[in-house]
């Protein structure tokens, strides 16, 4: 039981450790992502985890851009600092490696939205933006006629947007 109750701690100290070293607000989606791939924790206990650690204040959302981030609370840091030797080396090494080669992926997923929704029955409003630094650069709505359409552009902002985005300023630079 003892062994447990350690397992417990462990896990839920690492949650908060990833959401430190990370630096950024990220989605539940994101959390779970690294944590699944990393097999520290099965999907349905994370998620128990990630609500009691809300419920504790030790982490927290955060709305921004009408998304729910998860953040670590000043509550949170402080029990991380005074219990971070309660995490395995080994486990802090891997998700520091995980981090360090998926960050620009990470970010990415943060700056980008590409999302649509249906204006009326024969049209949709596509939702194209993009963010560096809380700064948005660009957030661009579109009316497509269909569903197919809209699909299309959201995957080609977020595989393309950064020569997208030059294109169109560049388009509305040039004489």
């Amino acid at each position: 039981m003892f062994d447990d109750t350690l397992d417990l701690a462990e896990s839920k100290l690492l949650l908060i450790y990833i959401l430190k070293q990370i630096k950024l607000p990220i989605s539940k989606n994101q959390l779970t992502e690294i944590v699944l791939k990393n097999n520290f924790i099965n999907y349905f206990t994370l998620q128990e985890y990630i609500s009691e650690l809300i419920s504790a204040n030790f982490i927290s959302y955060r709305d921004i851009d009408g998304k729910h981030r998860l953040t670590v609370t000043s509550k949170g840091d402080k029990v991380l600092n005074m219990f971070s030797n309660r995490v395995s080396e080994t486990k802090k090494t891997l998700i520091d490696a995980y981090i360090k080669s998926n960050i620009i992926n990470i970010r990415k997923e943060i700056s980008l939205t590409a999302n649509y929704t249906l204006a009326n029955n024969d049209s949709f409003t596509v939702n194209l933006k993009a963010t560096e630094n809380d700064i948005t650069l660009i957030d661009l709505k579109l009316n497509v006629v269909s569903n197919k359409q809209a699909r299309d552009l959201c995957s080609k902002w977020k595989n393309n947007s950064s020569e997208l985005y030059t294109k169109i300023i560049k388009v509305l630079i040039d004489d």
